[in-house]
């Protein structure tokens, strides 16, 4: 597929892979939303817990599929990537729907449990539980960083039986082990730190129901890895953090995906290294489209033509496509 877009090159002062990361949390496009008609809806999952999510309307939708946008690690409905790829998609007549993951944001005080990587079977039952309004235009999905490896996942596991369409990753972590060992180096421990309070104060919020022992590892927890291998790997399932990130890790699943959908990165991202997206088999899946850009940083893509991110522009391109 040819999205016919320039390549992307970096604007000033967002030059450089940390200041284009650093650029897309500063919240620049929050305002975009402000006079677009939202409504809050929630949907109540088996178990008890509740997600939240913000429905944005277009003023004229059109035969535009409902385009569901799922966070990244420690963000929410509210993120200003989020609200950046909302603004331009419903400019473009979609419906877009952001949704809070569980235990993340507004979704938090409604929840027992905590999201991660790996929890595919939170997203298959929100699609169960969309209203069929909604829907009836189709349905396509944008995940950015965990929200988009999680979608990977999803996307493997349902092969052609997904309700959706056509979806899109942005920033994914394709492989979690190589990602939590390159997030853990020396030069992102600023990153590391700030990434770890945000974890810690997002699983002890209102609403979470845990033990004193699961309280006592998420304080002690020094790294992101003792994180998952105290906290979010026996609570879910598995026998400590490597296994969590073995068998979740996007890749084992990227093979069974069968509609088509964009693998969109940076190869200087400083969260994800560039070889695990330059060096996967691409062409053994004619329904994966990669589009690898050598700069752009960790969801940053702030370019020199255009003061949309350069990834919100792809994304619509490829869903228009």
């Amino acid at each position: 597929m040819t999205l016919d877009l320039p390549p992307f090159r970096q604007r000033f002062p967002w030059w450089g892979a940390d200041l284009q990361t650093l650029a897309s949390r500063l919240g620049a496009r929050r305002a975009a939303l402000q006079a677009v008609q939202s409504e809050r809806l929630s949907f109540r999952l088996k178990d008890g817990d509740t997600l939240l999510a913000a429905l944005d309307r277009p003023a004229r939708r059109g035969k535009r599929p409902l385009a569901i946008l799922v966070h990244g690690l420690t963000g929410s409905e509210d993120s200003s990537y989020m609200i950046s790829q909302a603004s331009l998609l419903l400019a473009r007549g979609h419906a877009v729907l952001r949704i809070n993951l569980r235990g993340a944001g507004p979704s938090r005080g409604l929840c027992s449990d905590q999201y991660y990587a790996g929890r595919s079977q939170d997203f298959r039952e929100l699609l169960s539980l969309l209203p069929a309004a909604l829907t009836k235009e189709g349905l396509v999905a944008i995940g950015y960083s965990l929200g988009g490896a999680m979608l990977l996942k999803y996307l493997g596991e349902e092969g052609a039986s997904t309700p959706l369409t056509a979806a899109a990753s942005v920033s994914a972590p394709i492989d979690l082990a190589a990602t939590c060992s390159h997030m853990m180096r020396r030069r992102n421990w600023l990153y590391h730190r700030h990434i770890l309070a945000e974890m810690k104060r997002e699983a002890m919020g209102e609403g979470a129901s845990l033990s004193a022992s699961e309280r006592a590892a998420i304080r002690v927890a020094e790294t992101i890895w003792h994180y998952d291998e105290m906290f979010i790997a026996p609570r879910h399932g598995f026998s400590g953090a490597d296994d969590y990130y073995e068998r979740c890790k996007p890749v084992r699943f990227m093979p069974g995906i069968r509609i088509p959908t964009l693998v969109l990165a940076s190869l200087d991202d400083p969260w994800i290294p560039g070889k695990l997206y330059s060096g996967y088999p691409w062409k053994g899946n004619d329904a994966l489209v990669p589009a690898l850009s050598r700069h752009g940083g960790h969801v940053g893509f702030h370019g020199i033509d255009d003061d949309v991110p350069w990834s919100d522009r792809v994304v619509a391109r490829f869903l228009a496509g």
